[in-house]
């Protein structure tokens, strides 16, 4: 139990700038069906991503237990996402911030994180890629007195996380019980944690993980091709990832994601990035195979902003086993957050 007396002031604001995030219920058509999925709308976060949730809670956990105070330095492997919320929520509370990123991630991650006052310290894959970042961090911190790893890929709080708030404000935003929830996995802490949660509550869900069908990291244990959905499958199974308490894993072409992403902006204004075009289109799939009284749900994990100079704005090739192809989008409705404005 995280006791207040132990945490700075600053974070209370940061809690009321996190979560209590809305629900976007899509109307589509797939394959000759009607179906409505259920997305969280993560960019409206304090810094526009999930992350913020783990974060601040790696953060509230770290404060209660005396693993980091005033003064310290912030060192963290990232694809991105991570690295921005802690760096907004580093600086917040005063704490310096060193970002450790493979060097292919999109150009507007690195200008974001640096906007924030953040180092980045890119990682090549000469380097070790994601493995070298991770390894360059853990090096930086035993060399280095006073740094907080928050551990991402490691950490337990990053499940709490979503135990405590996600996977509430979903159960409580949608219209009947939910029959499946999808979600990609980077960390892992978005599918485990809402999943228990769910799994406590409603018998019979199935909770499902999602990876890149061009890289099965899941499948395999370890990593293999490539990909470009960018913030999921990073080379390895993180080691909160429990596989043997999940459904079965579903697959999503990065160009497919790419495409459904790129029509989920043009057609209904819903600018989200590539991970969340795989996650729509996972829980779509999931659907459809649950039939007419699925109740399906995802997120949507942060927005096209810092996707601009990446594939998701090009003229992607829509390829002719590519599951958006076959997706009608109608419209969507929101439904607020308990507690959060306009509900």
């Amino acid at each position: 139990m995280m006791h207040s007396r132990n945490l700075p002031p600053g974070l209370s604001a940061l809690k009321s700038l996190t979560g209590r995030t809305p629900l976007i219920a899509v109307d589509c058509e797939f394959r000759g069906r009607r179906h409505t999925i259920y997305a969280k709308h993560e960019a409206l976060n304090f810094t526009g991503s999930i992350k913020d949730r783990m974060a601040l809670r790696i953060l509230e956990r770290a404060y209660a237990d005396g693993e980091i105070g005033p003064g310290d330095e912030i060192a963290e492997a990232t694809s991105g996402n991570t690295g921005i919320s802690f760096a907004a929520m580093g600086r917040a509370l005063g704490h310096r911030v060193r970002i450790y990123m493979p060097d292919w991630m999109s150009r507007e991650r690195v200008l974001v994180i640096q906007s924030l006052g953040a180092a980045v310290i890119p990682v090549s894959h000469e380097q070790g890629g994601f493995l070298g970042s991770i390894r360059m961090a853990d090096e930086y911190a035993a060399g280095t007195g006073r740094v907080f790893r928050p551990r991402q890929f490691d950490c337990d709080a990053n499940v709490e996380a979503h135990y405590a708030t996600t996977g509430p404000e979903l159960l409580a935003q949608l219209e009947r019980p939910p029959t499946a929830f999808v979600a990609g996995v980077g960390t892992g802490g978005t599918v485990m944690g809402v999943g228990r949660y769910l799994r406590e509550r409603v018998p019979g869900v199935a909770i499902h993980p999602l990876e890149p069908a061009n890289s099965p990291t899941l499948r395999t244990g370890f990593k293999t091709g490539r990909h470009r959905i960018q913030g999921i499958s990073d080379e390895f199974v993180p080691a909160i990832v429990r596989l043997a308490e999940l459904d079965r894993i579903v697959d999503v072409w990065d160009g497919d994601a790419i495409c459904m992403a790129q029509r989920l902006a043009a057609e209904l204004g819903i600018a989200v990035g590539i991970s969340s075009g795989a996650n729509f289109l996972g829980a779509l799939e999931v659907a459809h195979e649950q039939g007419a009284a699925a109740v399906v749900s995802t997120i949507f994990c942060d927005d096209n902003k810092k996707y601009l100079s990446t594939d998701l704005c090009s003229d992607e090739k829509c390829e002719d086993h590519y599951l958006s192809r076959e997706v009608r989008l109608h419209g969507f409705r929101v439904i607020p957050a308990p507690g959060s404005p306009g509900a």
